[in-house]
C-alpha cells in the first residue's frame, strides 16, 4: 500500500464507456479510489452494488467514487449497466494505475500462486494526498467503512 500522506500517483484511463478520466479531475473533491479483483464476480458484484446504493451519500459529502480493475472497457460497459451503477469504474488491463498503486501482488489459491489485484481502498483529500488506505478490505462492509472515512 502506498503512505497515508503521501501524493496519490496521478492516471488516466478509460472509463466504461471509454472516455479517459484522470485524477487530477477530481482536483478539489474527495476520491474514493476502490481497486477490485474482477467485474461480476460476487464479492465485486456486492462491493460495487454497495457503492451504488451509498452513492447519494458520498455525493452529498462531497466524495467521488472511482473503482478500477483490469478488465475490459466491454466488460465494465456490460457490468455498469446490467446494476446500473451511478460511478465511474475505469479499465487498466495492462495493470500500470494498479501497480503505482500498489495493489497487484502475489495470492494464492488452492495452493497455486498466482498475481492479481489484492482488493484495496484507498481515500484521497482534495489536493490529492492519500488520507487513508485499506488493504485486503470486505467486499460487503468496505463502502459504508469508506462512507464513515470520508468527511466533510
Amino acid at each position: 500500500m502506498l503512505e497515508v500522506g503521501s501524493l496519490a500517483p496521478e492516471f488516466t484511463l478509460k472509463d466504461q464507456n471509454g472516455q479517459d478520466v484522470s485524477l487530477s479531475q477530481f482536483k478539489g473533491k474527495k476520491v474514493v479510489l476502490y481497486f477490485y479483483p474482477k467485474d461480476n464476480t460476487s464479492g465485486c458484484t456486492k462491493q460495487a452494488c454497495t457503492y451504488a446504493e451509498l452513492y447519494p451519500q458520498f455525493v452529498e459529502k462531497g466524495a467521488v467514487v472511482l473503482g478500477v480493475s483490469k478488465d475490459s472497457v466491454g466488460s465494465h460497459q456490460r457490468f455498469a449497466e446490467k446494476y446500473n451503477f451511478p460511478f465511474t469504474i475505469l479499465s487498466d488491463p495492462d495493470h500500470e494505475v494498479i501497480e503505482k498503486y500498489d495493489v497487484w501482488k502475489e495470492k494464492s489459491m488452492y495452493g497455486k500462486k498466482y498475481m492479481g489485484v489484492v482488493r484495496s481502498t484507498y481515500l484521497i483529500d482534495e489536493n490529492g494526498i492519500i488520507e487513508k488506505a485499506f488493504e485486503k478490505v470486505k467486499p460487503a462492509e468496505d463502502p459504508l467503512k469508506m462512507l464513515n472515512v470520508v468527511d466533510l
